[in-house]
């Protein structure tokens, strides 16, 4: 096979696997994320916020939490809707040959779609490098997502998943105001470009290496928690 059919054959795969993640509806999730950044955006400058790159940091980790928690809430539930599931459990290894597969093109999209949200912050709000915004923005959106992955496999229901991880979100958000420098270590809503004042500048760049270690190693746990989940045929097939 030539390189040329071989690269139609990945990008008809791709095309395939994404109309059943998102069930056809990715181009209103990618519109309505679009239409919350605007939303947060002209928000946070009709308060006065003063503009930097933590405020453009804060108004783009929501739209990106909104595009990935669809696709990892609901995958296995659109699988089964579509009548696949059977045939999917049929491949050998299913659970890395293709949710693994398509974790990394829903996190890939997402990743490509934050750039474009922070170019659009650089010409509107403040001067901010897009691949990079989108890079940091990445640890937060793929540990999350993996853990509504996870939820999935767990409950086997979208909509709960998607609850839980909502409510997971929030209680995550609520610890992480605790206004202790200790604690920002395990605050997984960390801000990374708003370093705390009275802080000592080192300690905070130590302080949030560790935090970028833990949450890298949490999303590890969630997603191979979520991929052996999907071992248990009988528990998606009954």
């Amino acid at each position: 096979m030539s390189v040329l059919q071989t690269t139609k054959s990945f990008g008809k795969l791709c095309m395939y696997n994404m109309r059943i993640i998102f069930a056809g509806k990715f181009i209103w999730f990618l519109l309505v994320g679009l239409a919350l950044f605007f939303f947060l955006m002209f928000a946070a400058a009709s308060r006065g916020t003063s503009l930097s790159h933590g405020m453009v940091y804060s108004q783009l980790i929501i739209p990106g939490l909104l595009l990935v928690f669809y696709p990892s809430c609901f995958g296995i539930q659109n699988d089964a809707d579509h009548r696949i599931l059977e045939l999917l459990f049929g491949i050998p290894n299913y659970m890395y040959k293709v949710w693994l597969f398509r974790l990394v093109m829903i996190y890939v999209e997402v990743y490509l779609i934050l750039v474009v949200y922070a170019f659009l912050a650089r010409i509107l709000l403040f001067p901010v490098e897009p691949f990079s915004m989108a890079a940091q923005l990445m640890l937060p959106v793929t540990l999350f997502g993996n853990l509504a992955f996870l939820y999935s496999t767990l409950i086997r229901n979208g909509n709960a998943a998607a609850v839980l991880s909502v409510l997971t979100v929030i209680l995550a958000m609520i610890l992480g105001n605790i206004p202790l420098v200790e604690n920002k270590m395990w605050d997984v809503t960390i801000n990374p470009y708003e370093e705390p004042e009275n802080i000592n500048a080192a300690i905070w760049s130590l302080t949030l290496l560790k935090n970028r270690i833990i949450m890298a190693v949490a999303a590890l746990i969630f997603l191979m928690s979520g991929l052996l989940g999907l071992q248990n045929r009988g528990k998606f097939l009954g």
